[in-house]
Protein backbone atom coordinates (compact mmCIF):
# COMPACT_ATOMS: atom_id res chain seq x y z
CA UNK A 1 0.00 0.00 0.00
CA UNK A 2 1.45 3.26 -0.85
CA UNK A 3 1.30 6.04 1.59
CA UNK A 4 0.16 9.43 0.50
CA UNK A 5 -1.22 11.86 2.56
CA UNK A 6 -4.97 13.76 1.99
CA UNK A 7 -3.28 16.57 0.33
CA UNK A 8 -1.38 14.65 -1.65
CA UNK A 9 -4.00 12.05 -3.10
CA UNK A 10 -5.73 15.54 -3.47
CA UNK A 11 -3.39 16.88 -5.67
CA UNK A 12 -2.98 13.78 -7.75
CA UNK A 13 -7.13 14.31 -8.30
CA UNK A 14 -6.40 18.26 -9.16
CA UNK A 15 -4.04 17.49 -11.52
CA UNK A 16 -5.96 14.42 -13.05
CA UNK A 17 -8.87 17.13 -13.53
CA UNK A 18 -6.29 19.76 -14.58
CA UNK A 19 -5.28 17.62 -17.64
CA UNK A 20 -9.41 17.57 -18.98
CA UNK A 21 -9.72 19.91 -21.85
CA UNK A 22 -11.51 23.07 -21.01
CA UNK A 23 -14.13 22.57 -23.67
CA UNK A 24 -15.07 18.94 -22.03
CA UNK A 25 -15.36 20.91 -18.72
CA UNK A 26 -17.76 23.72 -20.19
CA UNK A 27 -20.26 20.81 -21.42
CA UNK A 28 -20.70 19.05 -18.10
CA UNK A 29 -23.47 20.03 -16.36
CA UNK A 30 -24.74 20.23 -12.30
CA UNK A 31 -21.58 17.70 -11.23
CA UNK A 32 -19.53 17.93 -8.09
CA UNK A 33 -15.96 15.92 -7.70
CA UNK A 34 -15.53 14.34 -4.21
CA UNK A 35 -12.74 12.48 -2.87
CA UNK A 36 -13.81 10.01 -0.21
CA UNK A 37 -11.35 7.52 1.86
CA UNK A 38 -13.67 4.43 1.20
CA UNK A 39 -16.55 3.61 -1.24
CA UNK A 40 -19.40 2.73 0.54
CA UNK A 41 -21.08 -0.41 -0.23
CA UNK A 42 -20.02 -4.12 -1.22
CA UNK A 43 -16.56 -3.02 -3.36
CA UNK A 44 -13.95 -1.96 -0.93
CA UNK A 45 -11.61 -2.28 -4.57
CA UNK A 46 -13.67 0.90 -6.11
CA UNK A 47 -12.20 3.43 -6.85
CA UNK A 48 -14.41 5.58 -8.39
CA UNK A 49 -18.15 6.26 -8.85
CA UNK A 50 -20.47 8.76 -10.95
CA UNK A 51 -23.70 8.96 -9.12
CA UNK A 52 -26.36 10.47 -10.92
CA UNK A 53 -28.37 11.06 -14.50
CA UNK A 54 -26.09 10.78 -17.60
CA UNK A 55 -26.57 13.60 -19.70
CA UNK A 56 -27.45 11.53 -22.47
CA UNK A 57 -30.66 10.07 -20.02
CA UNK A 58 -31.44 13.57 -18.97
CA UNK A 59 -34.60 14.83 -19.69
CA UNK A 60 -35.81 18.51 -18.92
CA UNK A 61 -34.66 19.23 -15.41
CA UNK A 62 -35.86 21.75 -12.94
CA UNK A 63 -34.55 24.19 -11.22
CA UNK A 64 -33.07 23.50 -7.85
CA UNK A 65 -31.55 20.03 -8.96
CA UNK A 66 -29.00 17.82 -6.62
CA UNK A 67 -25.60 17.64 -8.79
CA UNK A 68 -24.27 14.10 -9.58
CA UNK A 69 -21.33 13.04 -7.60
CA UNK A 70 -18.34 11.79 -9.20
CA UNK A 71 -16.30 10.00 -6.58
CA UNK A 72 -12.54 8.98 -6.36
CA UNK A 73 -11.80 6.88 -3.53
CA UNK A 74 -8.18 7.25 -1.89
CA UNK A 75 -7.68 4.19 -0.13
CA UNK A 76 -8.91 1.84 -2.59
CA UNK A 77 -6.38 3.42 -4.95
CA UNK A 78 -3.52 3.65 -2.47
CA UNK A 79 -4.36 -0.31 -1.41
CA UNK A 80 -4.05 -1.09 -5.52
CA UNK A 81 -0.79 0.64 -6.40
CA UNK A 82 2.82 0.58 -6.18
CA UNK A 83 3.50 3.84 -6.13
CA UNK A 84 3.22 7.78 -5.92
CA UNK A 85 3.31 7.54 -10.27
CA UNK A 86 1.36 4.74 -9.92
CA UNK A 87 -1.31 6.34 -7.88
CA UNK A 88 -1.77 9.94 -10.23
CA UNK A 89 -2.06 7.19 -13.06
CA UNK A 90 -4.57 5.24 -11.47
CA UNK A 91 -6.58 8.66 -10.31
CA UNK A 92 -6.18 10.15 -13.89
CA UNK A 93 -7.86 7.33 -15.80
CA UNK A 94 -10.55 6.94 -12.77
CA UNK A 95 -11.41 10.58 -13.13
CA UNK A 96 -11.86 10.70 -17.47
CA UNK A 97 -13.60 6.69 -16.57
CA UNK A 98 -16.48 8.55 -14.28
CA UNK A 99 -16.47 11.70 -16.25
CA UNK A 100 -17.41 9.50 -19.46
CA UNK A 101 -20.12 8.05 -17.43
CA UNK A 102 -21.33 11.82 -16.58
CA UNK A 103 -21.14 11.94 -21.10
CA UNK A 104 -23.04 8.51 -20.97
CA UNK A 105 -20.38 6.36 -21.95
CA UNK A 106 -20.61 2.83 -20.56
CA UNK A 107 -18.47 0.47 -18.96
CA UNK A 108 -18.02 -1.56 -22.37
CA UNK A 109 -17.86 1.53 -25.27
CA UNK A 110 -14.73 3.07 -22.44
CA UNK A 111 -13.01 -1.03 -22.40
CA UNK A 112 -13.36 -0.36 -26.83
CA UNK A 113 -11.54 2.66 -26.36
CA UNK A 114 -8.82 1.53 -23.77
CA UNK A 115 -9.95 2.95 -20.34
CA UNK A 116 -11.00 -0.27 -18.75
Amino acid sequence: MVSMSDEEFESAVDDALDAVPDALFDLMDNVVILIEDEPDGDDPDLLGLYDGIALTDRGDTGFGELPDRIFIYKNPTLRMCEDADHVREEVAVTVVHEIAHHFGIDDDRLAELGWD
